[in-house]
């Protein structure tokens, strides 16, 4: 519990705060139709509007809201339809 949690790309902070289920969460606009969404985090680190940059670390783990321990959930979202991120990393 309290690992980093960074940016997956630069973007605009959309949301963050509490959301049902997810608990404390951040929502990040990258362009292009495409946000990524952190959620069950212990401390949130950024704020609504702020700018982020690709790395930039932005809350840590937690287990907030509807969750069974610590952990991650990361959402890879386009026109607000979650998709597997697997499919869209970049690999060696």
């Amino acid at each position: 519990m309290g690992a980093k949690i960074v940016a997956a790309d630069s973007g605009t902070v959309l949301y963050a705060g509490w959301m049902t289920g997810y608990g404390q969460v951040v929502i990040i606009d990258h362009g292009k139709n495409i946000s990524t969404l952190y959620a069950h985090c212990s401390v949130l680190m950024v704020k609504n509007n702020q700018k982020v940059a690709k790395g930039q670390q932005i809350a840590k783990v937690g287990s907030t809201g509807w969750s069974t321990g610590p952990h991650l959930h990361f959402e890879y979202r386009i026109s607000g339809t979650r998709k597997n991120p697997l499919d869209y990393v970049r690999r060696p």
